[in-house]
């Protein structure tokens, strides 16, 4: 699921990126990052090379790597700008329970009109299953809090008690599932994908299995 804001913070390599002094280098990390995102979206990171990258910003390789030191660093800088995004429109605090739920559908709906961030999200998250991958650790930590927070939202909204934090666990990762999917469906096939109504359909359909005494009509 594309939405970085409700997940875990990026582990960092020991060296961050370097802070630019000037207007005009800070516009030209900004840049990279920008082509960056967009060469590793349509090639992944394994077949993504600095070159080219370096090549679409006007730079040598070593130009790339005065900013960014390392390949694996501008792969986390890159997954980082996305998460400031999402947390800029998530807003101060987290939503709870349904207010959550909701938030879920209502990023389903901006996702429709963000390809390039979403191929990159589907792109990277498969990819990272790979050995040695720079962002497993990324998206490993990603989905235990988004599981985490998910399962703490269908919890709040059905009212269930201890006992039942095992099924709420398995729902979260049913909604986590689809939402993925769906991604996956509608960049192949966009005109056949309603991302957001697919994704509150089953999310009430869950609701009403969790707590049918609170949500079935």
């Amino acid at each position: 699921m594309s939405d970085q804001s409700v997940g875990r913070p990026t582990r960092r390599p020991k060296s961050g990126p370097r802070t630019p002094r000037s207007p005009e280098a800070r516009r030209r990390q900004q840049d990279i990052l920008e082509i960056a995102t967009d060469t590793f979206a349509a090639r992944g990171y394994n077949n993504a090379s600095l070159a080219e990258i370096a090549d679409r910003a006007g730079l040598t390789q070593a130009g790339v790597l005065h900013y960014f030191r390392s390949k694996a660093l501008l792969l986390t800088s890159v997954l980082e700008l996305r998460d400031q995004g999402d947390i800029g429109q998530l807003g101060p605090e987290r939503p709870r329970g349904i207010a959550f739920l909701r938030h879920l559908v209502d990023t389903a709906l901006r996702n429709a009109e963000r390809e390039g961030l979403v191929r990159l999200y589907a792109v990277l998250s498969a990819e990272s299953v790979t050995e040695q991958h720079p962002a497993q650790a990324y998206f490993r930590d990603r989905y235990t809090g988004l599981r985490a927070f998910v399962t703490d939202a269908l919890t709040e909204a059905c009212g269930l008690a201890e006992p039942d934090a095992a099924r709420a666990h398995d729902a979260a990762n049913a909604i986590i599932a689809v939402m993925d999917g769906l991604q996956i469906q509608w960049l192949l096939d966009p005109d056949s994908v309603e991302m957001a109504a697919s994704t509150d359909l089953v999310i009430r359909s869950l609701l009403t299995t969790l707590a049918p005494e609170r949500f079935s009509t």
